[in-house]
């Protein structure tokens, strides 16, 4: 079996000190002093380490190209963070291609395979709705090609990262939801093994116990996200004996569909059921009634990725650091106080 190749990483953490100490004392910068220059040289030596000539490559040649993956380019959400993506790579002078995965782990793949093919100086990508196992990004941190996620993001891998604070946001619209008299909370959850379901589902249920409620699993129902399981998850709550008083959808798209559903079955929104989604896209201010949501800092958002992708590439962060923007909950009709 291939010995694994020893990394900056593996140097800084044996020494305990960071990646970019390690990597100016190898160049033997002036600001890292003499007694650790030779510490790191001496520890490089035993370990036979020698810089990763895939990942020296890509930057010799300084394609001044990035790549970056998103699940959808279709929508404001995600066409929102690659104009902040780009702002700051077009500032640095560089330039992002992008692709698309269509929530397909495939595809994601794919992706990440011809970008390189494309000889991009590293990738930020927001993960698939299907990615639950990430050999092909763990392959690029293996290799040190610069690495950063947004969003949805894969808490297993050494990489770093920014995201919403989706457990505070759920939270906020749960206690929302009980200051205006709503008390059988239902929440529309998608994919479990998603940073952001996880995040938002563990907000939810911090809410309900702030409010007195209990968690009744009745009231937890999960989709993948499309419009048609987002619809289907709603009628399995209206066909409850007790109906929910309230649904939360983990993003506007379910929030939307489950709001044709509860028309269709001729309930009324919020009289008798409140309804709240997620990002806050443009469709949450035309729909009748406007529907709450969370509004994110999709701008900010990209516009710290690619700083993020940036250091990394001059080793002046910790690959573990992660980014957590506030959010804001945007009141709209959908969840008025209700009349008791």
């Amino acid at each position: 079996m291939a010995t694994r190749r020893v990394s900056l990483k593996d140097l800084a953490q044996e020494l305990n000190i960071s990646i970019s100490t390690v990597s100016r004392a190898l160049k033997d910068h002036p600001d890292i002093s003499l007694e650790v220059r030779m510490k790191v040289k001496q520890l490089a030596e035993e370990r036979n380490y020698s810089p990763n000539p895939l990942a020296m490559g890509l930057l010799r040649q300084q394609t001044k190209m990035i790549g970056v993956i998103v699940p959808d380019i279709n929508t404001h959400f995600y066409s929102s963070i690659i104009s902040g993506i780009e702002r700051i790579v077009n500032e640095n002078g560089y330039f992002i291609l992008i692709a698309s995965s269509n929530e397909s782990m495939q595809k994601e793949k794919e992706a990440v395979e011809n970008f390189l093919k494309s000889r991009v100086e590293g990738l930020i990508v927001c993960l698939s709705q299907e990615t639950n196992e990430f050999s092909h990004f763990e392959k690029l941190v293996k290799n040190e090609i610069p690495l950063v996620f947004f969003d949805r993001i894969c808490d297993s891998i050494d990489a770093p990262a920014v995201i919403a604070d989706g457990k505070v946001a759920a939270e906020k619209i749960t206690k929302h939801f009980y200051a205006n008299g709503c008390r059988r909370i239902a929440y529309i959850s998608g994919p479990d093994h998603l940073n952001i379901s996880k995040n938002r589902k563990q907000g939810y249920f911090n809410g309900l116990k702030k409010c007195g409620l209990p968690v009744d699993s009745e009231l937890v129902v999960q989709c993948n996200m499309s419009i048609e399981a987002a619809k289907s998850a709603t009628q399995k709550l209206l066909q409850l004996e007790h109906k929910p008083d309230a649904i939360f959808g983990i993003n506007d798209i379910v929030a939307l569909s489950a709001m044709i559903e509860i028309k269709r079955q001729g309930l009324r929104i919020p009289e008798d059921i409140s309804l709240a989604g997620f990002t806050d896209e443009f469709h949450s201010i035309v729909v009748d009634p406007p529907l709450t949501s969370v509004s994110h800092p999709t701008v900010q958002m990209g516009e710290e990725a690619a700083t993020l992708f940036f250091k990394s590439i001059k080793q002046e962060l910790n690959t573990s650091e992660k980014i957590i923007l506030p959010i804001e909950l945007i009141e709209r009709e959908s969840s008025r106080e209700k009349v008791l």
